[in-house]
């Protein structure tokens, strides 16, 4: 059986996450310590007990999740099951981060710090209200990325998310996104749905925030990955650690090819996906685009004793 260990996006976040973790495991609560200390400040805290508002913020959210997703891996390590359990990791969006730090690419504290910056540029790349994003149900992504260039106009109106066969994600300036929703109903979406986000993620908008990324990535160190890491604007394999830099800066305005990403690791003999740390949403998402996959979703102590059983 080949195996692969994928990291959640945005909006898996949930006050709490982690905490069962960290008090089982002092490899899990090292995670939140080490995290605390490379950002200056106690995330662990809004994390566990702060306030949603407050932790939805993408300058949180971001290092928040692959905490929780590292605090995770941490525990299955401490029960036997290292990053070589798996023939390959992969995430979504924010989760990419998540992964290279699982498979050893990149350092926590350095993760981190990269994280926060990324979710401050992301945020400040596009003045509140001016941007959006909308989920279109029921069409496939050739459907939506016509409809998105058809709605642009002189604006920005991108395909960003390619989710599953039957979701994708636009992005872009809110009156392009809104002209798109109509237009996808047209075109017989069974739904076109506004997301709750600040800002247009992965969309030509974002390039302001892709300017300060190739600035942050020029300084940290990057090693080859554990594992071959299946990246999101590529949706293939990579294990050259040269090459992350590149795809990193690329992934902020480039389409998250998360179809595409799990049909590659389908035809390389994936049928086990283990998805560490919050929520379960990219295991909807596999189901719908790997007939006979096998998921799991590890965040919780009771979910690793599982593994055990």
């Amino acid at each position: 059986m080949s195996r692969a260990f994928v990291f959640p996006g945005q909006g898996a976040q949930t006050i709490g996450m982690g905490k069962a973790l960290a008090e089982a495991y002092p490899a899990a609560r090292a995670v939140f310590d080490e995290v605390d200390d490379a950002l200056g400040e106690a995330l662990s805290a809004l994390i566990w007990s702060g306030d949603n508002a407050e932790l939805t913020l993408t300058q949180n959210a971001q290092p928040a999740l692959m905490a929780t997703s590292i605090a995770a891996m941490r525990a299955l390590e401490a029960e036997g099951f290292g990053i070589t359990h798996a023939q390959f990791v992969a995430g979504h969006s924010l989760g990419e981060y998540s992964a290279l730090c699982a498979a050893g690419a990149l350092s926590l504290g350095d993760t981190a710090r990269l994280l926060r910056i990324r979710g401050r540029a992301m945020q400040e790349a596009v003045p509140v209200g001016v941007g959006a994003m909308a989920a279109i149900l029921g069409l496939d992504f050739d459907a939506v990325a016509a409809i998105a260039a058809e709605s642009a106009g002189d604006e920005v109106c991108q395909a960003a998310n390619d989710n599953d066969p039957a979701q994708v994600v636009i992005s872009g300036h809110k009156g392009a996104v809104e002209r798109a929703m109509a237009l996808a109903k047209e075109r017989g979406a069974k739904r076109a749905l506004p997301l709750p986000v600040s800002a247009p993620f992965h969309c030509a908008l974002m390039q302001p925030a892709a300017a300060v990324m190739a600035e942050a990535l020029a300084a940290v160190v990057i090693s080859k990955p554990a594992v071959p890491v299946v990246v999101n604007v590529r949706a293939e394999a990579v294990e050259e650690p040269d090459r992350f830099r590149d795809l990193l800066i690329a992934q902020v305005t480039g389409s998250v090819r998360w179809r595409e990403s799990v049909q590659w690791m389908e035809r390389a003999g994936v049928t086990d996906y283990w998805e560490i740390g919050a929520g379960k949403a990219l295991s909807g998402m596999i189901k719908r685009i790997a007939s006979g996959a096998e998921t799991r979703a590890i965040g919780t102590p009771e979910d690793v004793a599982a593994l055990k059983g």
